[in-house]
């Protein structure tokens, strides 16, 4: 059961991140339309309007792109009927769900309701079900996913046929999408009260609130389920909506300015019974973030590095150069985490706490940064002209001194304990360090992780993420953590029996297609694949 259910969770967890995968776009296209037009918004030139808006595209749409993403990634064999069942069921339950339906629906006249009756029809939320309902996305493409999984192989009489296998997904999903509509015709008004008091209730915690999620956020990175959190705080699935209303820079302002409530006040923004402030405020789920993965994790790097033995040094310098390069320009930190997250636990534990404590500080200060990947260099920049960027060079000065405090006490804790950190210890421990700096060919890293999971025919799914493989295997006692280690990977990890991640860094996809090559002219057959 329990191997089953925390399956379960890493799908879905990996699924979650085709939907996030889009969102560096938005970021690259809005903030590079910020930096050309930072004071109309788009207003005073055409090419800040064409680039804002195209990166509205994405933001406006997070819905759809959610419900798509999430039934292409969970359905088994990654089929495009998946993913138009996803598009058909979202189309379904928000037309029939959408607030002038539903007020057809209940005999409600919109454009004459005024005062307590007013009040009474927004607080159903029905005006929340539009492109941008991430909730309504991720449940339809759970939902679109279980179809296809369940019915793209059904037969049909013959004189049905046509309509047979996966012509029948979409088909039964819109069938579906009207029972769903039908649950949360009754069931969305209730839900909706109850994640907009819960979001609000987050929000009103303040800095406090925001070093805890920053806290967790970091704990739960070895589960694969950090993704399933940071859907909460980052997208509109209980109202915060950090990273969209951040991009939406100049639009969100503008709705602040039109807010006449705390339900219309925006996000993480600060309702004070008049007025609705968003600068400052919405980011805090965010800035705290970029002195950690800018300047934090680098001397951490360097302490493990100064630590290290120094006839290994050459080789550890390398790795951990690398890792820190990757931390500070693209926020991707799971190479040097992984480097000490299992050797060293304390330490791991210490860089969870000083990431809740620096989100907190941030949010404190109102410090405020927004990104549509990871909190480095590169995202920094675009998001210094966004409109809703609060006292954002701050953050490099706040940075500086978390270079200092994690490079203190990494480098105290290491000597003082003698924790095994990289180039410490048993020499073995860097052979991975040190494949992974030579001329190790993809065929050869792949080669090695498929005999490290047991071999071909011990691998029953694979798939990745952004920086991982997870890989479903029907034994787990053939698994050598040792053997894949030795290809120069960061880490691997075993969330169940039969689950592993081998987490491999920003390079995962062509690792993935070398070994998806290699499966295939083996003739090993995957879970929901045809012989390969």
């Amino acid at each position: 059961m329990k191997d089953k259910i925390m399956g379960a969770l890493q799908n879905f967890g990996k699924a979650l991140m085709g939907a996030v995968a889009v969102m560096p776009l938005a970021a690259i296209l809005m903030g590079v339309g910020y930096w050309i037009d930072p004071e109309g918004w788009g207003a005073n030139s055409v090419v800040a309007a064409v680039l804002i808006k195209a990166g509205g595209a994405v933001l406006d749409n997070l819905g759809w792109i959610f419900a798509v993403a999430i039934a292409f990634g969970l359905a088994k064999d990654k089929n495009g009927a998946a993913a138009l069942s996803g598009f058909i069921g979202y189309a379904t339950v928000t037309l029939i769900l959408a607030p002038g339906t539903v007020a057809g629906f209940k005999g409600v006249d919109l454009e004459a309701l005024e005062g307590q009756a007013a009040i009474d029809w927004a607080a159903q939320g029905w005006d929340a079900v539009n492109d941008k309902n991430v909730l309504f996305g991720i449940l339809v493409g759970i939902l679109a996913a279980w179809t296809y999984n369940r019915f793209h192989s059904t037969r049909l009489p013959d004189f049905l046929a046509f309509f047979s296998g996966r012509r029948l997904v979409p088909i039964m999903t819109a069938l579906l999408a009207i029972v769903l509509s039908a649950v949360l015709y009754f069931l969305w008004p209730l839900l909706y009260n109850l994640l907009f008091n819960l979001g609000q209730s987050i929000v009103n915690l303040g800095a406090v609130g925001a070093g805890l999620y920053g806290f967790v956020n970091r704990l739960l990175i070895p589960t694969g389920l950090h993704h399933a959190l940071n859907s909460i705080f980052w997208f509109d699935v209980i109202g915060i909506n950090d990273i969209g209303n951040f991009l939406s820079g100049g639009a969100t302002i503008e709705a602040a300015k039109a807010a006449t409530d705390a339900a219309s006040c925006p996000g993480a923004g600060v309702w004070d019974g008049s007025t609705c402030t968003v600068v400052g405020e919405i980011g805090r789920y965010q800035g705290g973030f970029f002195p950690i993965m800018m300047f934090g994790l680098p001397g951490a790097a360097l302490a493990m590095y100064l630590r290290a033995d120094k006839s290994r040094r050459k080789v550890i310098g390398s790795l951990m150069l690398a890792g820190a390069l990757a931390s500070f320009f693209t926020g991707v930190t799971e190479p040097l985490e992984f480097s000490f997250m299992f050797v060293a636990p304390l330490l791991y534990l210490v860089h969870a706490a000083l990431t809740g404590i620096a989100v907190a500080v941030a949010a404190a200060f109102k410090w405020t940064a927004g990104f549509g990947f990871s909190a480095g260099f590169v995202d920094m920049v675009l998001s210094s002209q966004n409109p809703m960027a609060n006292k954002w060079y701050m953050l490099l000065v706040f940075g500086v001194v978390m270079f200092v405090v994690y490079f203190v006490i990494f480098y105290a804790l290491i000597g003082a304990l003698n924790l095994s950190t990289p180039g410490r210890g048993d020499a073995a421990d860097d052979q991975g360090a040190a494949v992974s700096t030579g001329d190790a060919s993809q065929a050869e890293v792949a080669s090695q992780i498929i005999r490290g999971l047991g071999g071909a025919s011990n691998i029953k799914l694979v798939d990745y993420c952004a920086t991982r493989l997870r890989v479903q295997v029907k034994d787990p006692n053939p698994v050598n953590e040792s053997t894949i280690k030795a290809t120069g990977v960061p880490g691997v990890i075993r969330p169940s029996q039969t689950a592993v991640q081998v987490v491999v860094g920003p390079q995962v996809q062509f690792v993935y297609d070398e070994v998806a090559h290699q499966l295939s002219t083996s003739g090993a057959t995957l879970e929901g694949e045809k012989e390969v």
